[in-house]
């Protein structure tokens, strides 16, 4: 049986990981989006029922990266802060949540 020295295979948690393009990303996200809801107001009836369900998807992706911020090191009070929120709500809607 072999043992590793958990200090070689530890990976060291930084605050921020610097990402370059998330308001690029967040910006396609939002048009594709506005153009779903313009096809649907276009007479596409049947896909309304597909718009509606992106708040759910939405909602499932806020509570995923929220979790993700807590495993990776942020305060309730950081991630309070950047929602406009305090850091009991912040806890309160998303505190028990599983990854």
């Amino acid at each position: 049986m072999f043992t590793v020295k958990a200090s070689l295979t530890r990976i060291p948690r930084q605050k921020r990981r610097e990402v370059v393009e998330n308001d690029a990303f967040a910006a396609f996200a939002r048009r594709i989006i506005r153009a779903h809801g313009r096809r649907v107001a276009a007479g596409d009836v049947e896909a309304l029922r597909d718009l509606v369900a992106l708040s759910t998807n939405i909602d499932e992706a806020i509570g995923e990266a929220v979790i993700g911020l807590r495993a990776f090191g942020y305060s309730w009070s950081e991630i309070g802060t950047r929602l406009g929120i305090s850091k009991q709500a912040a806890q309160q809607r998303w505190g028990g949540e599983k990854p």
